[in-house]
Formats: C-alpha cells, sequence, structure tokens
C-alpha cells in the first residue's frame, strides 16, 4: 500500500499520492477562497503538512479523505488570515450582492461572445459563493468530488445526517439562484 511506504519514508510512494490525489485537492481547495494563487498555496501547504504528518495517519479514513481534511483546515486558516477585522460588535462584513451574482445578470449576453455552457459555470461559480463556507464545501466534496456522506462527515466534522442536511440546503440555495437556468 502506497501510504504504508510512504509513511516509511519512501518518497516515490508519496510522490505517487500526490500525483492520484493533488488535482482533486485543487478542485476542492480552489472552490474555498475561490482563488487560484490561495488554491495552489493550500495544495502546497497540505502536500508538505502531509508529508511531514504522514506517520499520524492512522487509516480511519480514506488517504484522499485525510487530505481533503487537511485542505479544508489550510483554506480555512488561509481565509482567517486574509479575513478583515471588525469590531467586536459582532458586525459582519457585508457580501457584495452585485459583484457575487454579476454573472447570473448576463444570462442573454451575445451567443457569439461566450457558450452557454461557460455562462452557467460562471453563474454556478456565482451561486457557490453566496454559500455559506460548510454548505459549499460539503456541496464540492459530493458534487463534484463524489465522496460518500461518510468520508464528507469526516473533511467537514460534522455527522453524515448533518451533511444530508447540509446538502439538501446548498442544493436548494443553488437552484433558486439558477432559477433562471430552468
Amino acid at each position: 500500500m502506497l501510504t504504508r511506504r510512504a509513511a516509511l519514508g519512501d518518497k516515490v510512494a508519496f510522490a505517487h499520492l500526490t500525483r492520484r490525489h493533488g488535482p482533486a485537492l485543487y478542485r476542492y481547495v480552489f472552490r474555498l477562497p475561490n482563488d487560484t494563487s490561495d488554491a495552489q498555496d493550500c495544495v502546497q501547504e497540505v502536500m508538505v503538512s502531509a508529508w511531514k504528518n504522514i506517520t499520524s495517519f492512522r487509516g480511519d479514513s480514506a488517504f484522499r479523505t485525510w487530505l481533503f481534511v487537511l485542505g479544508r483546515n489550510a483554506a480555512q486558516k488561509l481565509s482567517q488570515r486574509r479575513r478583515p477585522r471588525f469590531p467586536e460588535s459582532g458586525s459582519r462584513p457585508v457580501i457584495d450582492f452585485d459583484q457575487a451574482t454579476a454573472g447570473l445578470r448576463d444570462l442573454h449576453a451575445d451567443p457569439a461572445r461566450d457558450t452557454i455552457d461557460s455562462q452557467l459555470l460562471a453563474a454556478l461559480d456565482a451561486a457557490l459563493l453566496l454559500l455559506p463556507e460548510r454548505r459549499r464545501s460539503v456541496w464540492i466534496l459530493r458534487e463534484i468530488e463524489d465522496l460518500s456522506y461518510a468520508d464528507i462527515a469526516t473533511v467537514v466534522s460534522v455527522s453524515p445526517t448533518a451533511v444530508r442536511g447540509l446538502l439538501q440546503r446548498a442544493r436548494t440555495a443553488i437552484a433558486a439562484t439558477l432559477e433562471e437556468w430552468r
């Protein structure tokens, strides 16, 4: 098994694991901060952390699931570092709804300029940005990465039942946001 060999210090085995799971990890963390350089930083940080801590990987879940846990934690840490600080009064930043939905309004753009597929993808990206981080994370892990509810529960640190609820709320919100595409 590659993870055992990597845990014993086999760099070739770890490189194989990185090539196998790196693209999925990148897809996942890219959608969390939604920034290419942040996603690259997260993946790099996760891989370094995974190499340093692979001996602590107990095998309770799949290696890929463990990487997603590390990726989610790295993305949250990066997000917290970049988040502006607000007064302790509990005020929160206002989401720029116009910016987040800019791709949604231009549904009837000139077909020569863009294809419908790219517009739909842009609309989906905007809809995902409107979701709270945990719902966005659950949706990506299920719909894009096809993880089981149990693996998603491990990554997000909730029960599989909570995953079902979060996924349903995410799907409902995305469907409402993309209503014009029906």
